[in-house]
C-alpha cells in the first residue's frame, strides 16, 4: 500500500477519485492499493521559547537573544492543539505494517514541502517517499503526476530551503518583538517581512504628510486646432510675459512634426501577484481574497496552481493553449484577434515550478453560474487574460509636435488607434476610437512650416504628493522593493514570494498596524499610529527591504544548492545579537508610543474631555473613575455594542435612541431608548425607556 498525504481534504478527495482509493474512512480514503489522507495546513509548528527553558515563559530583555543551537535536532516541534487528532491519524497510518512507502502530495512549493516533512520527521518515519508535483489538479494532470512520482530526496534544498526560511522568522520575530515590547511597554510584534513591508507604507504616509504643494503655470498656444504647451514655470510672471510674447508675435514656428506606427503588446499572463493586483484594481479584492478565490477554483479542477511567480507556459503546451481558447471562447464568449500569436505565452525558461495561471478545459463543463460571485469573476479575469496574451498587438498612431514662438518650445502629444488588436478581447474601444487620454492629432504638418497662433492662455497648476497604498501598488512596491540593489541576474526579487505578501499585509491589518479606508471598490491603506511608532524606533537593519530581498534571493539559492544554508543561518543570527547588544532605546518615546487621544465628549462627573481607547470610552482625568466600557453586559443583552457614536450621544444628551435592539432570551426586535445616569462612585448606570403604542383613534 502507498499512502498519499495531500495538504488538505478537498485535494486529497480529488486525488483520491482518480486513484481509486474510494472507501471512506475516518480521516482517510482507501483501495486500489493506496491510502488517501490530508494535513490541516501546519500541523506540526516549532515551539515557543518556554519549551526550550521555563524562564523564556516571562518576557526580559535580559534573556536575549534567543536562539536554538543549529542542529537540527535542537530546534524543538510541537504538534498544534487543534489539529492532534488528524496528526494521529497520520502517524498511525505511517505505522500501518502495509504501508510500505509514501507519496508527498502536499502544494507544490516551498510551504507544502515544509507541511510534509514535517509531519514526517515529527512521526519518526524512515519508510521511503515520492513526490506528487502537478500545476492543475485536472484529472488528466494528476493521472500523468502519478505516472511520473519524483524520488523524495530530489526535494532535499527545497526542504531547506523552507527550514531557513522558517527557522529565521522565528529567530527574528521572537527576539525582535520580544526586545521591542520590553524597552517600549507594550507588544510590538516585529517579523521579518512584515516590518519591512510596514516601513514602505509609513514612509509613504510621511512623504503626503510632509508634502508642500507647488504652484506652477503652463503657457498654452492654440493653433489650428492643436494645443501646443509649453514648459512648467513657478513664477507666475515669467509665464504671463511669455503669453504676452507670443500674442505679438501670432505664429509658432514648427521644429519637429513626426508620425509614427507604434504597437503596445498585449499583457503577460497572470502570476499570482500580478492577478492580485489586477482584481485589487478592477474589483476592489484584497490580496488574500484573490488568493482564496484563485485557490478555491484550483481544488474545483477549474485553474492551475494559483501560488507561481511565472508568467510564462512551457513550450510543449501550445496545443493546450489552442484547446482551452476554443473552450473560453465557448464558455465566456471571449475571441482572440489572432492566434498566432500564442508562442508569445510560451517560454520554459521561464517556468521554474509552476507556469502562469491559466483556466483549465473543466471551464467548458462547470456551470459557471453555480460557482460564488468572487470565483467567477476571478475566473473571467484568467479566462480574459489568456485571450488577451495570445492576441495581436493593439496599433496606434502617435504624433509629436514641437513649435518654437517667442524662443520657447511648445509640445503636443497624441495618439490615435487604428487597430486595437488585444484591447477588443475585454471591450477597452472599439476599431478607430480615438486613444483614452482624448489626444488624437489628425493634422499634416511640415517642418520649418509658421502656424498662426489662434489665441494664448495661461494655465495654473499645483504639484500633487504621492498616493497612499492599495493593495495593487503596494503589492507592486513589495515586488520591486530592494530590486535597485538586488543582482540583475536575480530570479525572484522584493518582499516575500507571490504566495506569502497577501498574508503579510493580511497579518498587518490584523494586529493593528496597518488600517483600510475608503469605498467599497477602492481601499487605502493607511498606517495607524502603533505602526509609524513601530517604524520609528526600529533600527534599518530591521526594517530594510534591501536586506530582506537579499535573503529571499539567498533562500532561492538554498534550493538550487548554490548557497549554504547554515551560512544563511548564522548571517540571521549575527544580526540578532547584534540588534540585542546595541540597540538603544529612542529618546521620548515614552510621547511617540501614545496617541494623542481624539475627545468624544465631556465627562459627567467632573468635565474633562473623555476619550476612545481599545477597551472604551475614558475620562482623561486619572483622578476620575468614569468610562464606557466597549465589552458591555448591559448593550450586549440587547445585541448591541457601544460605538463611538453611541458614545457621543450618550455623553451629549444622556440617553440615546436605539433601533432593532434583540432580546437575547427571546430573539424578538424592539426599538428603545438607553438612558445613562452616573452614581455617586463615578459608575455609569443604564436604564431603558419604551415609546407606548398609539391606537388608532389617536392618530
Amino acid at each position: 500500500m502507498k499512502l498519499v498525504i495531500a495538504e488538505k481534504p478537498s485535494v486529497a478527495q480529488s486525488l483520491a477519485k482518480v486513484i481509486g482509493a474510494t472507501n471512506k474512512c475516518d480521516g482517510y480514503l482507501e483501495g486500489n492499493g493506496y491510502i488517501v489522507s490530508w494535513c490541516v495546513g501546519h500541523l506540526v509548528e516549532l515551539a515557543e521559547p518556554g519549551a526550550y527553558d521555563e524562564k523564556y515563559e516571562k518576557w526580559r530583555k535580559s534573556d536575549l537573544p534567543i536562539i536554538p543551537l543549529k542542529g537540527n535536532s535542537d530546534w524543538k516541534y510541537e504538534v498544534t492543539s487543534s489539529t492532534k487528532k488528524q496528526y494521529k491519524i497520520l502517524k498511525d497510518l505511517m505505522e500501518r505494517e502495509d504501508v510500505t512507502s509514501l507519496v508527498e502530495a502536499t502544494d507544490a512549493g516551498r510551504e507544502g514541502e515544509l507541511i510534509f516533512r514535517l509531519v514526517y520527521n515529527q512521526a519518526r518515519c524512515k519508510k521511503p517517499f515520492e513526490r506528487l508535483w502537478i500545476s492543475s489538479m485536472e484529472d488528466e494532470a494528476i493521472e500523468e503526476g502519478f505516472a511520473n512520482l519524483k524520488p523524495g530526496t530530489e526535494y532535499d534544498k527545497l526542504y531547506e530551503a523552507a527550514l531557513c526560511r522558517e527557522r529565521a522568522d522565528w529567530i527574528v520575530g521572537i527576539n525582535a518583538t520580544r526586545l521591542f515590547s520590553t524597552l517600549y511597554g507594550q507588544t510590538l510584534n516585529v517579523g521579518r517581512v512584515m516590518t519591512p513591508t510596514l516601513a514602505l507604507a509609513v514612509e509613504r504616509d510621511a512623504a503626503i504628510n510632509s508634502f508642500k504643494p507647488e504652484d506652477f503655470y503652463t503657457v498654452i498656444l492654440d493653433c489650428i486646432g492643436i494645443s501646443l504647451s509649453s514648459e512648467r514655470f513657478s513664477d507666475k510672471a515669467e509665464a504671463m510675459k511669455l503669453k504676452e510674447n507670443c500674442d505679438k508675435e501670432g505664429k509658432a514656428k514648427i521644429i519637429k512634426a513626426e508620425k509614427k506606427e507604434k504597437q503596445e503588446k498585449a499583457p503577460a499572463l497572470f502570476d499570482l501577484t500580478s492577478l492580485q493586483r489586477e482584481a485589487n484594481k478592477r474589483l476592489g479584492y484584497t490580496a488574500q481574497q484573490t488568493l482564496d478565490y484563485t485557490q478555491s477554483l484550483y481544488e474545483k479542477k477549474l485553474c492551475s496552481y494559483p501560488r507561481t511567480d511565472s508568467r510564462y507556459l512551457t513550450d510543449d503546451m501550445e496545443n493546450t493553449v489552442i484547446s482551452l481558447l476554443d473552450k473560453i471562447e465557448k464558455s465566456h464568449g471571449l475571441h482572440t484577434t489572432a492566434q498566432k500569436y500564442v508562442s508569445v505565452c510560451l517560454n520554459s525558461k521561464k517556468v521554474s515550478d509552476h507556469h502562469a495561471i491559466i483556466p483549465t478545459a473543466q471551464i467548458a463543463v462547470q456551470n459557471l453560474s453555480e460557482l460564488p460571485k468572487g470565483e467567477q469573476e476571478i475566473l473571467k479575469l484568467l479566462a480574459t487574460r489568456l485571450a488577451e496574451t495570445v492576441s495581436a498587438p493593439c496599433k496606434y498612431l502617435e504624433t509629436v509636435i514641437e513649435a518654437e514662438c517667442a524662443e520657447h518650445i511648445f509640445k503636443a502629444k497624441g495618439k490615435l488607434v487604428t487597430d486595437p488588436g488585444w484591447k477588443i478581447v475585454a471591450g477597452y474601444k472599439d476599431e478607430g476610437s480615438e486613444a483614452d487620454d482624448d489626444s488624437a492629432i489628425d493634422i499634416d504638418l511640415n517642418k520649418d512650416e509658421f502656424i498662426n497662433v489662434k489665441q494664448s492662455s495661461v494655465k495654473e497648476g499645483k504639484t500633487t504628493p504621492p498616493k497612499m497604498f492599495t493593495e495593487d501598488t503596494l503589492l507592486s512596491a513589495m515586488e520591486k522593493a530592494g530590486a535597485d540593489e538586488t543582482p540583475d541576474e536575480a530570479e525572484r526579487k522584493g518582499l516575500g514570494t507571490p504566495a506569502t505578501r497577501a498574508g503579510i499585509i493580511e497579518k498587518l491589518v490584523n494586529i493593528g498596524f496597518i488600517e483600510r479606508k475608503g469605498d467599497k471598490k477602492t481601499k487605502y491603506l493607511y498606517p495607524t499610529h502603533k505602526g509609524i511608532a513601530l517604524i520609528t524606533v526600529i533600527p534599518e537593519v530591521i526594517q530594510s527591504a534591501s536586506m530582506t530581498a537579499e535573503w529571499e534571493q539567498k533562500l532561492l539559492e538554498i534550493e538550487k544548492g548554490g548557497f549554504d544554508a547554515d551560512e544563511f543561518m548564522n548571517e540571521i543570527e549575527h544580526m540578532i545579537n547584534d540588534l540585542v547588544e546595541t540597540y538603544e532605546v529612542v529618546k521620548d518615546a515614552e510621547v511617540l508610543m501614545h496617541p494623542a487621544y481624539e475627545p468624544v465628549g465631556s465627562c459627567p462627573c467632573c468635565g474633562a474631555s473623555v476619550v476612545e481607547k481599545s477597551k472604551g470610552f475614558f475620562c482623561e482625568d486619572n483622578a476620575c473613575k468614569f468610562a464606557l466600557w466597549k465589552d458591555n453586559r448591559f448593550f450586549d443583552s440587547l445585541s448591541k455594542k457601544m460605538t463611538k457614536p453611541i458614545a457621543e450621544q450618550l455623553l451629549k444628551a444622556g440617553k440615546v435612541k436605539l433601533k432593532k435592539c434583540r432580546s437575547v432570551k427571546t430573539g424578538k426586535t424592539y426599538d428603545c431608548t438607553v438612558t445613562m445616569n452616573v452614581n455617586e462612585n463615578g459608575q455609569a448606570q443604564f436604564g431603558l425607556e419604551f415609546e407606548k403604542n398609539k391606537s388608532k383613534g389617536d392618530r
